[in-house]
């Protein structure tokens, strides 16, 4: 499994790089903010969801510690899709967040 430090993320994303990033979290966890231009999709939906993702892109995966996501970027790769695993969720991002 591809995994990727949070500042490692925040450095391509202040380089302009265009990632596209996941998170699995809850409804109520995102409420409290992601990390900015992230896409919400609930772990618990991912299966049925993906339709949404291109095989083509790269995918950065994150939840609130990196469990969840590490989980879900294994599925994701058996699936056929280049997925990253972001390495202390949303607990280790020190950057600014989306409300």
């Amino acid at each position: 499994m591809k995994k990727i430090t949070t500042g490692e993320l925040a450095e391509k994303i202040k380089q302009g790089e265009n990632v596209r990033v996941i998170d699995v979290r809850e409804d109520e966890e995102v409420e409290q903010g992601k990390i900015p231009g992230a896409e919400h999709i609930p772990l618990g939906e991912v299966p049925e969801r993906l339709d949404e993702m291109d095989k083509r892109k790269h995918y950065y995966m994150v939840c609130r510690s990196g469990g969840r996501s590490g989980k879900v970027t294994e599925f994701l790769e058996n699936q056929g899709f280049d997925v990253t695993n972001v390495e202390g969720g949303m607990l280790a991002w020190d950057e600014d967040v989306e409300k």
